[in-house]
């Protein structure tokens, strides 16, 4: 992973009405010089550019001109910006075009009542034309912008058929004549218009709840803090909270900032952000996340990270920027949007030419002509994938599985094998020394003095239950000399003149160290499933030390779970055979990888990739870095360390393995979603055009399909905010 890339700019963009504008302004973002790629999505209006070099700012100008010149606005969106809230009500063009509308379409209303009347001409008129030319604007500005791109779209569309109806009724009534009652269709032009208008508005509040899981993790961010400073309790606004205040944070309060417990315990409700439902108990020295709740204690925080760079800030921008990506399967859209409106307009011409020149119906084929160009709906093919991506993504993440790229989000669906790590990931990465068996002439204690003194600085949770264990025991041990750690293998320094080594049984072996003496014990030790290391001295081996680390509470139910969905399950462990197959029976692993180096896991992955499975691994190591990369999904845990976050695409909040299946099944859940919503889009599209076509509908029944066809899409789309998860 390229740490020295710079981060993609995203854009807000304004006035995009379905896909074609998305293809014309990636189009226009990615003739930019230095631009190596752009991403842009209706459903979130927004557009993610990758730069080639690190100039970002420097290209911003550009960037923002090019989208200008494609006809549309756009403006850099802060990383932080808070998502748009719904609108209350109906806007008022909305209304005002519907009060012009209506006494247009009452008499088509009362026609199956026996009522025949009509509005007179001129007063049709005096109606429709400020709905067509004043409401109506938007169309004409946006249908124009696209053909001086030479392209086309929605606007382009609903301009021409409702201009053609709109020029149709004026040439009919300066035909007729005073005194004569022509056939008019003003109604047609101007409520396809207001139904357009409408179905716009119920789609962008469609929208904008998709967005509702980012507005509700933006909610946790309190505006103030209280910090106490030289002895003495001040409110601040939340920007001027510096890394190493110490903030109070009451019973009751959210956390303002992340930071470690300086003074009190309490339970912290942390739900929102890692989907646990039940509060965790928190005391000194340990860490805290800004937007949980304290629970009855009350707590002094140290801070550690403030603004963008707390957890809440960073989670909220992965999610954003996975809801700005597209998944594969959008590709397929995106080369049908190139040609849909250029194929509408050829039907529609095709339509008017065949029942004029064919039936002699003139009239009859432009309504179907505006028909067809109403009913077309590019809209529905833009939403369709976006929309579904954007509810999964929110739903997983106020679950506590955040999804890093909507191209993990379609792969998880397909996942075959899940490869797990062990310790950290399947067990709760506390082990401790459960035995030290020294060999006959060395002493227990001193064996536990040199262990701990090679241990002293490692993170390493076997090397903490060194540590602790001599603690425990009141064994002092002082700092080894000229430490190395030998990744895979173990660690090695000086301690009173001698020359100490403690590993495995591999690297014992390697240096040609003798393990006899102590073989049955080990041996013993490892049948009844602990972890084994070897201590030696000098060349000699002086004593093994066996961990035991209990597997996770839900382990065992997290893997019968991936069984019951059809997916084998795999544990890949650099720890001893005999340990990693005690685990894998207890929780009922499939197939057993063990004595694994960090660098040959990731070749187990591409093995059983090559298999043909479709395999995810999970992991939160170091060591598993490579192996989360190697998987088709890698999903590591948050209780893990950022190098295994970074190179995975889906992270678990929590440290559950039950959220393992809880990914897949949100995938299979969003993946059906996407294909729903294309299936429908394409259908209505193929059905509807034919129909409209052959004068089978009406144009003001074609203007209400088109607007209910996206709406129905991102309605579709927002079934999935109704998923529950089980991992909780």
């Amino acid at each position: 992973m390229d740490t020295t890339a710079p981060p993609p700019l995203t854009l807000a963009i304004e006035g995009m009405t379905c896909a074609s504008c998305v293809a014309r302004v990636e189009r226009s973002l990615k003739r930019v010089p230095g631009v190596a790629a752009a991403q842009v999505n209706l459903a979130t209006e927004t557009a993610e550019v990758v730069t080639a070099g690190s100039e970002t700012a420097a290209l911003l100008p550009g960037l923002l001109a090019a989208v200008e010149k494609a006809g549309y606005h756009a403006t850099l969106r802060e990383p932080d910006a808070t998502a748009a809230e719904p609108e209350a009500g109906l806007p008022w063009p909305l209304i005002a075009a519907a009060a012009l509308s209506l006494p247009l379409v009452l008499p088509m209303a009362a026609l199956p009542f026996g009522v025949h009347w009509m509005l007179p001409a001129w007063l049709q008129w005096l109606l429709a034309t400020p709905v067509q030319f004043g409401f109506g604007a938007r169309f004409y500005r946006g249908g124009w912008k696209a053909l001086r791109d030479g392209s086309g779209n929605m606007d382009l569309l609903v301009a021409l058929g409702t201009s053609a109806a709109y020029g149709l009724s004026v040439f009919e009534w300066l035909r007729a004549g005073a005194g004569a009652m022509p056939h008019l269709y003003f109604e047609a032009s101007a409520v396809v218009i207001t139904l357009v208008m409408f179905g716009k508005w119920l789609e962008s509040r469609a929208k904008q709840r998709t967005t509702e899981a980012i507005r509700a993790l933006q909610r946790l961010r309190p505006e103030t803090a209280r910090v106490r400073r030289d002895g003495v309790e001040i409110e601040l606004p939340i920007g001027r909270v510096a890394v190493g205040d110490l903030v109070v944070v009451r019973p009751g309060e959210r956390v303002p900032v992340d930071g470690r417990i300086d003074e009190g315990s309490s339970a912290i409700d942390e739900s929102m952000i890692t989907g646990e439902s039940l509060p965790v108990a928190r005391g000194p020295g340990q860490p805290v996340t800004g937007g949980a709740v304290n629970g009855d204690g009350l707590l002094l925080v140290r801070t550690t990270a403030v603004g963008a760079e707390t957890v809440l800030a960073r989670i909220v921008r992965l999610v954003q920027s996975a809801q700005a990506k597209k998944p594969p399967i959008q590709r397929l859209v995106d080369q049908v949007s190139a040609v849909f409106v250029p194929a509408v307009v050829v039907v529609a011409l095709a339509a008017l030419l065949g029942w004029g020149l064919g039936a002699g119906e003139w009239e009859r084929g432009l309504l179907n002509a505006v028909a067809v160009l109403v009913i077309a709906c590019p809209c529905a093919l833009g939403l369709a994938t976006p929309a579904a991506v954007m509810a999964g993504t929110g739903v997983a993440a106020q679950h506590g599985i955040l999804i890093q790229d909507a191209e993990a989000l379609e792969a998880a669906h397909r996942i075959d094998v899940v490869a797990f790590d062990k310790t950290g990931t399947l067990t709760v990465g506390r082990p401790q020394l459960v035995s030290l068996q020294p060999v006959a002439d060395a002493d227990r204690m001193q064996a536990l003095r040199a262990a701990a003194a090679l241990q002293r600085g490692s993170e390493h949770p076997l090397a903490r239950a060194v540590v602790e264990a001599a603690r425990a025991q009141g064994v002092d041990a002082p700092a080894a000399e000229a430490l190395r750690a030998v990744p895979g293998r173990g660690i090695e320094g000086r301690l009173d003149g001698q020359a100490l080594q403690l590993g495995s049984a591999r690297w014992m072996d390697e240096r040609g160290i003798d393990r006899g003496a102590l073989a049955d014990a080990a041996a013993a030790l490892q049948a009844d499933g602990r972890t084994v290391s070897w201590l030696a001295a000098d060349g000699s081996a002086v004593a093994v030390l066996a961990f035991g680390d209990e597997p996770k509470p839900s382990a065992r139910d997290a893997v019968a779970r991936l069984h019951a969905m059809k997916v084998r399950t795999v544990l890949v462990s650099g720890d001893n055979r005999a340990a990693a197959a005690a685990v894998a029976r207890t929780l009922g692993i499939d197939e057993v990888h063990a004595e694994v180096l960090p660098e040959d896991k990731a070749g187990v992955v591409a093995a059983l990739r090559e298999g043909g499975h479709v395999v995810a691994m999970v992991g939160d190591g170091i060591n598993d870095a490579p192996a989360l990369a190697a998987a088709q999904v890698g999903i590591a845990m948050a209780t893990g360390t950022d190098v295994a976050m970074h190179a995975a695409g889906i992270t678990l909040m929590r440290g559950d393995p039950a959220l393992v299946a809880d990914t897949i099944e949100i995938s299979r859940r969003t993946t059906t979603k996407i294909r729903q919503n294309l299936f429908w889009a394409f259908v209505y599209n193929v059905v509807g055009v034919p129909m409209a076509a052959l004068g089978w509908l009406d144009p003001v029944v074609a203007g209400a399909a088109m607007a209910a066809s996206s709406v129905s899409v991102v309605g579709n789309a927002l079934l999935l905010r109704r998923w529950k998860g089980s991992a909780r």
